[in-house]
């Protein structure tokens, strides 16, 4: 008891304050343990304290096991670090995100003369992307050049027209678009294997991409004064769908928007890659505006119908 004896504990019953050795403790008294020697801490209590001693033991492990257990599955898991960084010394590390996006893109749509009245027909669809200067949310300036220009002047096309506008500030996302697609050829008589993509000055930029990127989901593209990245066309896994996909490029001479050879470049990557139906049409006298002479080509839209997959 050497030690034990000489550790005074306080503790308090029915109002009234007792100090004492622990071994004086009796079961109705709450104890605060002050023992210090776990091998004497048992063997030094009397009879009474020793019942304290083990229920409180007894409890304590108890609720500490159940608040082990309670917070492991309240609390989220410590990260797991493959490696700590060190002056001088390179480790590995991993960057892991579960990121949750809600993609929304407004569009107008022009369905063809006749399309409720065959119910087993399928449709061909064309997707027209537009430039930087009609992004926003007013979808009256999508309709400012292009086949939706056409469509609201009155021209019958024999497709399903979708042209949707960018929001402000960003450019054409290829993950939206084919959502987009995915969505629409749900929802309308869309025959998978008629799909098109035109795009003017970034609808160029986006339109290239989407015959990069997802070439198998389309018959024909038809870029006008655009560019891109063309290392995508040389990744084996892209080009054997881009070599059935149909190409026609279209930009003007003195474009100093985008220039002549971002286009030029994108036909060099795409032949390379193996695609061998492709041109580009360049109008000797037209600056960035090279989308009026190319959608008012007399071939352009049966050039673009000619294909499927």
């Amino acid at each position: 008891m050497t030690g034990f004896a000489q550790e005074r504990c306080q503790a308090t019953s029915a109002g009234h304050g007792i100090a004492g050795t622990a071994r004086d403790f009796v079961p109705r008294i709450r104890v605060r343990y002050c023992i210090q020697d776990p091998q004497v801490r048992s063997a030094a209590l009397s009879p009474g304290a020793r019942v304290v001693h083990g229920l409180f033991m007894h409890f304590s492990r108890g609720l500490c096991g159940f608040l082990a257990f309670l917070l492991a599955g309240l609390l989220p898991a410590a990260a797991e670090i493959s490696g700590s960084p060190h002056p001088g010394a390179q480790v590995p590390g991993t960057y892991r995100a579960v990121v949750t996006r809600t993609n929304q893109l407004d569009y107008l749509l022009y369905l063809p003369k006749g399309y409720d009245s065959d119910a087993a027909k399928t449709w061909p669809l064309v997707l027209f992307l537009h430039g930087a200067g009609e992004r926003g949310n007013d979808l009256q300036k999508v309709a400012v050049h292009g086949p939706p220009k056409m469509a609201a002047a009155g021209t019958e096309f024999p497709f399903l027209l979708v042209s949707p506008q960018c929001p402000e500030g960003q450019v054409w996302d290829d993950r939206v678009l084919i959502g987009l697609l995915d969505e629409l050829q749900a929802r309308y008589r869309v025959d998978p294997r008629r799909v098109y993509v035109t795009g003017l000055s970034m609808g160029g930029y986006g339109t290239w991409a989407l015959a990069q990127r997802h070439p198998q989901r389309f018959a024909a593209v038809a870029p006008i004064c655009g560019g891109g990245e063309r290392i995508r066309a040389l990744l084996p896994a892209q080009q054997q769908a881009l070599k059935t996909l149909g190409v026609w490029a279209f930009h003007g001479a003195k474009d100093n928007v985008v220039v002549l050879a971002e286009s030029e470049r994108m036909v060099e990557a795409f032949r390379k890659a193996g695609v061998s139906d492709i041109q580009l049409t360049v109008y000797p006298e037209a600056g960035h505006d090279s989308w009026t002479q190319a959608y008012n080509e007399p071939e352009f839209f049966n050039w673009l119908l000619k294909h499927q997959r």
